[in-house]
Order: C-alpha cells, then sequence, then structure tokens
C-alpha cells in the first residue's frame, strides 16, 4: 500500500491549477492619453479654424484691391476726358474763332463797344 500512495502523490498537479504568468492588456499600447487626444483634436480644429479665417482675409483683400483698380482705371479715364474736354473749350474760346463765328452771323465789330475781360 505504500508504493500505491506514494504513486498516486507523484502524479503531475493539473495544469490549471498552476499560476499564469499575468500578461498585459493586449491593444493598448497607445501612448497618447485621453486628455492628450482632446487637446489634440482642440488644437486642430483651431488650425483649421485660423486657416479657413486667413484664407478667407485674403480673398476679401484681393476682392477689395480688384475693385480699387477698377475703379482707379475708371478715375483715369474721366481724367482723361476732362483733361480733352479742358482743351477743347481752350481751344472754342480762341479770339480769331470767335469774331470768324461772329462774322459768318453778320455781326459786326465795332471797337467802342468791345470790353476785355482778363481770367
Amino acid at each position: 500500500m505504500s508504493n500505491l500512495a506514494r504513486n498516486y502523490q507523484t502524479q503531475p498537479i493539473e495544469t490549471s491549477a498552476q499560476p499564469k504568468p499575468k500578461r498585459l492588456r493586449e491593444g493598448r499600447t497607445s501612448v497618447i492619453t485621453p486628455g492628450e487626444k482632446i487637446l489634440l483634436a482642440a488644437f486642430a480644429i483651431m488650425f483649421c479654424f485660423f486657416a479657413v479665417k486667413i484664407v478667407s482675409n485674403e480673398a476679401s483683400i484681393y476682392q477689395v484691391n480688384r475693385e480699387l483698380q477698377v475703379a482707379e482705371g475708371v478715375i483715369d479715364k474721366q481724367e482723361k476726358a476732362n483733361t480733352d474736354l479742358k482743351i477743347q473749350v481752350s481751344e472754342l474760346s480762341a479770339y480769331d474763332r470767335i469774331l470768324d463765328k461772329a462774322k459768318e452771323l453778320g455781326l459786326n465789330l465795332k471797337d467802342k463797344n468791345v470790353k476785355v475781360v482778363e481770367e
């Protein structure tokens, strides 16, 4: 009997009773914490917002500059027209031309009635 008892006790112990080594959680190897993720998302949102804001400001500045150039072109054309009209007025108000036009209409020149006006 003693041999049987000894053999019975020396049988290997079941593997389920052996302690298993502790494993780290699989899938949780991320280095970024949830707080850092929130900060990163907030930074990305702010970056996108300011990028859109800068682009929209540049677009509005471009539009204003374009309108300014168009207005300057119109002003230049009007100034040229005004200068041409001033030259035409000075040519049409020449004394010789007025005298010719008066003679053409049948008017005569009397030196007593002529008054000189200076500009």
